[in-house]
């Protein structure tokens, strides 16, 4: 922490918070952070998105009919942005993600907190959005915030929890007394890598849900794939590092379920509208917005083929995405498949149960 900074306990109630990226989820932490009555410098590309904002308090592209309150300074100059808060939180897509660190790593200063909040893995190197931000702008303290998090619920002021993992104590602290209110509970975690690890792959099962939602697929069915898609995650983030208990909470399981059950979710659109019979480019384009899932799949497909980790659900959705096999043949493989283990880590998955 630089000679000048107090903790935050120390100071008065409002800070100044940078949100850069003015995308839904951006658009959620903003308004967020301006109703605890906070200063946000709310950075985005587009100027004319920015102007919008700025006369009409409405981000109607992402957010149309939400207004956001209290002290929200919409901006597309992220030097001062950046300059100006004493936290900034990071809600670009990760394929730009590194490219926006790496061009402004000088303005951000010493023991700065920067956290992410995107849920993506970079193809180069399958590094993720924390370890970008070790990696551009080391002298600054970072964390990374995820969980069972729909921007269109937070938006509405609908009960919600989220996760914030860091190392550093005072991180944690100062994203739960920044964003801690009566509807946004921010609980704790140590194990950075599991958590955003989690969030990632979570978008994967939540295309397979969307699939399994427009075939109609039965309750117990679309039980099965949930679960058996927290094996999956679990057991490839376990065997790059991660923390097996960090799944059995919000940034695990309670992400994979709300990703999984709302048609809210980008990820699930796009697997219903493919399980409707559109491809995944006509699919991805009506969105109209990121679905990570898409990207995160190939990375994820590709890792665990070159660790050996048995990945059937991965293996299947991009066979069905991108090599245009049919979905019910797919379906038909998995349930034909050896049914081994139900809970991860009970029993070795060479014992059949």
């Amino acid at each position: 922490m630089p000679d000048n900074a107090a903790p935050f306990n120390e100071r008065a109630n409002s800070r100044d918070v940078a949100v850069l990226g003015g995308g839904s989820f951006g658009t959620a932490m903003a308004k967020v952070l301006g109703e605890n009555g906070h200063t946000v410098h709310f950075w985005m590309r587009d100027q004319e998105q920015a102007e919008q904002i700025r006369q009409n308090r409405v981000n109607e592209r992402y957010m149309p009919g939400i207004i956001l309150e209290g002290d929200i300074q919409p901006t597309t100059d992220l030097a001062e942005a950046i300059h100006k808060a004493e936290v900034v939180l990071v809600a670009i897509p990760s394929k730009a993600f590194r490219a926006v660190i790496r061009d402004n790593s000088q303005i951000f200063r010493d023991g700065q907190i920067v956290v992410s909040l995107t849920k993506g893995i970079e193809e180069c190197g399958f590094k993720l959005m924390s370890e970008i931000l070790q990696e551009e702008i080391p002298r600054c303290r970072s964390g990374v915030l995820s969980g069972p998090n729909l921007a269109g619920e937070i938006v509405n002021r609908e009960l919600t929890a989220t996760v914030i993992a860091a190392k550093d104590p005072e991180v944690r602290r100062a994203i739960q007394e920044l964003l801690g209110c009566e509807y946004f509970r921010v609980y704790a975690n140590v194990d950075v890598y599991g958590v955003e690890l989690a969030g990632a792959l979570k978008n994967i099962y939540a295309i397979v849900a969307g699939l399994a939602s427009a075939l109609d697929m039965g309750e117990n069915a679309k039980a099965m794939l949930i679960t058996r898609g927290l094996a999956e995650m679990s057991r490839f983030a376990v065997s790059l590092g991660a923390n097996p208990m960090t799944f059995m909470g919000l940034a695990g399981v309670g992400d994979l379920i709300a990703t999984c059950t709302s048609s809210k979710s980008r990820n699930f659109r796009v697997g219903y509208a493919v399980g409707k019979g559109k491809k995944l480019d006509e699919a991805a384009k009506e969105l109209g917005q990121v679905a990570e899932g898409i990207y995160t799949l190939k990375l994820v497909r590709e890792k665990s083929e070159s660790i050996g980790i048995y990945m059937p659900l991965v293996r299947g959705l991009y066979e069905i995405l991108y090599n245009d096999a049919s979905i019910s043949a797919v379906i038909n493989s998995l349930m034909m498949a050896v049914q081994n283990s139900d809970v991860e880590f009970i029993l070795p998955r060479t014992i059949v149960q």
